[in-house]
């Protein structure tokens, strides 16, 4: 018996409190979001796979496995008046994975990952101009701090500068705009309605780019080689991060865990290192520094407002 109570007591001892379980669950869809990026850098680099196509059955497949909670809340949740809004936070959130998964295709992750870090400051100069917020010193000096931050990697100054590397900042601008929108559209709609249109509406969305970006359904395969089976792992890897921050969220509180989230960019990088030799230069460190700097400096002063 005593043997058996030393075991229970061991075992409550090694259970993660709420918030140590949300900072895991935070930092593992961060390892799994960096091997996504991984492997869509290896299947539209190396293996050709079109970015349309790959963004297609990349949410497809994730979109499968949420089939059951689709079902479940589907029919009740599609009840709105404001389909247009819900079909325009859609293509929003479409664009950007499909101007993503292509910057991933011509840009190394180091650069892509950093640009896309900027969305937060979008989001800040979005909701003062659409929302009517007010944008106070704080909130413009964190903008212009990371927005030169996003200069300095960009470099359009350079010799070796690519336009490929703005599709990266596109996706941090249609990222913010999705936030927008959720932010805006959460007043009257339930947090249900928002998940199931874009479970619903997305696969149709990016089934439409990838036909117009491939220029034929046959060229959308799903084929037993190599190729297919970097689609599918991807796909199956998206729903189990979407799945690991859902769950991040649901335990513990958002301004916790967003320093988590900016254990994204050395992941990311340690992996591009390892997989492709993508070496950042230095101005990368100065640059991210100045943008995740910036961004916590904002979310500091975001949640004393709060």
């Amino acid at each position: 018996m005593t043997r058996q109570i030393h075991k229970a007591t061991a075992f409550q001892k090694a259970r993660l409190t709420p918030a140590q379980l949300g900072a895991a669950l935070m930092v593992l869809a961060g390892i799994i979001f960096a091997v996504i990026n991984l492997l869509g850098q290896f299947g539209t680099m190396v293996q050709g796979i079109a970015p349309t196509r790959l963004a297609f059955w990349q949410y497809f497949i994730a979109f499968l496995f949420s089939v059951p909670w689709v079902v479940r809340h589907g029919i009740k949740a599609m009840r709105t008046g404001a389909f247009t809004l819900h079909f325009l936070r859609v293509a929003s959130s479409a664009i950007r994975v499909q101007l993503w998964i292509t910057g991933l295709a011509h840009v190394p992750i180091w650069q892509a990952i950093a640009l896309i870090m900027l969305s937060p400051f979008f989001v800040t100069l979005g909701a003062g101009v659409f929302l009517g917020e007010k944008n106070t010193a704080e909130r413009w000096g964190a903008v212009t701090t990371g927005f030169i931050g996003g200069m300095i990697i960009l470099a359009p100054w350079a010799e070796d500068f690519s336009p490929y590397a703005l599709y990266p900042v596109g996706a941090a601008v249609f990222w913010a705009l999705t936030s927008l929108l959720t932010k805006y559209m959460s007043t009257t709609e339930s947090p249900e309605s928002l998940t199931v249109y874009l479970l619903l509406l997305l696969t149709p969305v990016n089934l439409a780019l990838a036909l117009n970006g491939d220029a034929g359904i046959s060229n959308l395969a799903l084929g037993f080689d190599l190729a297919g089976l970097v689609i599918l792992v991807a796909g199956l890897l998206t729903a189990l991060a979407q799945y690991a921050i859902a769950k991040a969220y649901s335990v513990a509180d958002a301004a916790y865990l967003q320093p988590f989230d900016h254990l994204k960019l050395p992941l990311n990088v340690g992996f591009g290192i390892l997989a492709f030799g993508f070496v950042p230069p230095g101005s990368m460190w100065l640059g991210s520094l100045l943008i995740v700097g910036a961004s916590a400096y904002l979310l500091r002063q975001e949640s004393r407002r709060a």
